[in-house]
């Protein structure tokens, strides 16, 4: 059984930084690729970034380029989402998202707010 979990969300001023984390089980994680989506009060879920199964290729929203980075360790079977110079519009529950040949897994998410 597959499990994505998310940790390292809070409350922070604008200006700062957060570190996310997903914890991922029950799948080969260097088979998956690996994304962050956020939804917001109001609002769909969108995209944030994306990283390949080799961890060759980032992707990223316009909204976040420059801010965010994507990453991977394999031996800890984690993904990461470092955010910078975070700014109001960035509150939601942010989710992490698992892509492979077979399935599409998501976590539960974690709560981002950011103050002004």
């Amino acid at each position: 059984q597959a499990q994505l979990v998310e940790s390292g969300g809070g409350l922070v001023q604008a200006g700062g930084s957060l570190r996310l984390s997903c914890v991922v089980s029950g799948l080969t994680f260097s088979h998956y690729s690996m994304g962050w989506f956020r939804q917001a009060p109001g609002k769909e879920r969108e995209f944030v970034a994306a990283i390949g199964w080799s961890a060759a290729n980032t992707y990223y929203a316009d909204s976040v380029k420059g801010r965010f980075t994507i990453s991977r360790e394999y031996g800890k079977n984690t993904v990461y989402l470092q955010m910078n110079s975070l700014k109001p519009e960035d509150t939601a529950v942010y989710y992490c998202r698992a892509v492979g040949l077979r399935g599409d897994y998501w976590g539960p998410g974690t709560q981002v707010t950011i103050s002004s």
